[in-house]
């Protein structure tokens, strides 16, 4: 996947044309391709398997597709894939970033080259003629592109990152999610990677981003910690559980995460957006509606959706 595609196709805003088709299925396509997409920012997902992403029918997402075209979004290349050689090519316009930046080939230390005698002065022409067969190249699409420019300061973990794992993000969803949980806790526990094999076994045949695995797994921990791990229902700050068995209200914290989840949650935003309305301003009137214990109460199935697990009080009028 190109995490530059998956950025500018997150920040690619749209117009709601007049018969067109609406601007959250589009952008879930869009999200989809980018998803897929190779260090060259193109992608090729047969329409079976954007059917599959998107839950959207074979008809929708073929319209949709002619529309991001037209709309200068994405291109068709020409080029066909697959076993029958029929699976279009589609490069996504306009994505700028690391992973366009020319390769930069570093010398090793003990290039032999490097300790020649003749090191630094002008090369021979046997040397001019033979200097490209010796520069070591690596292909556009090696995963191992730009390692050779990292900096020897950077942590270990940057420099070897080989999971989508990451315990700031991870933190972060979870605050969001229930800021009662002590998450130091959970981080420090002799259970968690026991609970990130598991989780990484039961999605093994998924193709997610790292951010949505761990979109998921929050949820996945969050469940674990409850039901199998904790001993009672509250955090162990003493805090109360935003989401724990009682009925509770949303925090300001999370009535803000959560309206801007379901800002780009396809089927509420669908319902309740307007037209030409950005993701800001929605997931702005979405706060303000949340505020409202009776609203939330009335919009409590789509919050289960983005990731709340407990109940709202009030009853939904």
């Amino acid at each position: 996947m190109s995490l530059d595609a998956t950025i500018w196709a997150w920040k690619v805003r749209q117009k709601q044309k007049k018969g067109g088709s609406l601007k959250p299925l589009k952008k879930l396509v869009l999200l989809s391709l980018a998803d897929r997409a190779s260090e060259d920012h193109c992608a090729y997902p047969s329409v079976a398997r954007l059917v599959e992403d998107t839950d959207m029918d074979r008809k929708t997402v073929l319209k949709i597709i002619d529309e991001l075209i037209e709309d200068g979004l994405i291109m068709d290349t020409g080029e066909r894939k697959g076993r029958t050689k029929q699976v279009k090519v589609y490069k996504l316009m306009g994505v700028n970033g690391r992973e366009t930046v020319p390769i930069t080939v570093l010398f090793d230390a003990e290039n032999d080259d490097l300790n020649s005698p003749n090191s630094g002065t002008v090369p021979t022409t046997e040397q001019s003629q033979q200097f490209h067969e010796r520069v070591p190249t690596i292909p556009l699409n090696s995963p191992n592109v730009g390692t050779r420019n990292l900096s020897k300061n950077l942590s270990l973990e940057s420099k070897n990152k080989k999971t989508w794992f990451c315990s700031k993000k991870l933190r972060e969803e979870i605050n969001l999610t229930d800021d009662g949980i002590d998450f130091e806790s959970i981080l420090n526990s002799t259970w968690l990677e026991r609970e990130v094999r598991a989780f990484e076994n039961y999605n093994a045949e998924k193709t997610m981003s790292d951010d949505l695995m761990i979109y998921h797994f929050t949820d996945w921990l969050i469940n674990a910690y409850r039901t199998k791990y904790s001993n009672n229902q509250n955090s162990t700050s003493g805090k109360p559980a935003g989401t724990g068995s009682k009925s509770q209200q949303l925090s300001e914290k999370q009535i803000h995460a959560f309206a801007l989840k379901l800002a780009h949650h396809p089927e509420f935003s669908g319902k309740f957006s307007e037209p030409g309305e950005s993701y800001e301003k929605l997931a702005a009137r979405i706060a303000v509606k949340l505020e409202n214990p009776v609203q939330a109460k009335k919009w409590e199935s789509y919050l289960k959706q983005v990731g709340y697990n407990g109940t709202l009080e009030g009853v939904a009028a």
